[in-house]
């Protein structure tokens, strides 16, 4: 049961990491004025620096449940893509239903499911990597 407790909690950490540093950025770029206040839409090279930032905070988000997780890392990281892709899809429906155009570029709707699970492996491979080398504990 503790180990099960442990390897939930890698995941929520994995996902509070993504999530959390990614809306903390945003509010850090719309208080800095980089990004426009609502209802202003944003030009696509902000949603482009958006995404990019968000690939990097999904990719800490796969290192943090694979440094976490009590054992088979790489299993609760597929877990953390797919929670990750299941969102994003969520958003990009959500997006359409709404009306694409007024909330911002399609590519970057459909951007956010499909980096979800590359940046989570690539994440979790990062830290399975330099724990191999013996550069950590």
């Amino acid at each position: 049961m503790r180990s099960w407790l442990a390897g939930a909690g890698a995941i929520v950490a994995g996902f509070v990491v993504t999530a959390a540093a990614s809306t903390a950025m945003d509010a850090v770029m719309q208080a800095a004025g980089i990004f426009p206040s609502a209802p202003q839409l944003m030009a696509a090279p902000i949603f482009a620096l958006a995404s990019a930032y968000r690939a990097a905070f999904t990719v800490a988000g796969g290192y943090t449940t694979a440094r976490l997780a009590p054992n088979r890392p790489m299993r609760h990281t597929w877990i953390l893509a797919w929670i990750g892709l299941v969102v994003g899809m969520a958003g990009l429906i959500a997006c359409y239903m709404i009306g694409g155009e007024k909330l911002g570029p399609a590519w970057y709707a459909i951007s956010i499911p499909l980096e979800a699970v590359h940046c989570v492996w690539l994440g979790a491979w990062l830290a399975l990597s330099l724990r191999r080398r013996g550069t950590m504990t």
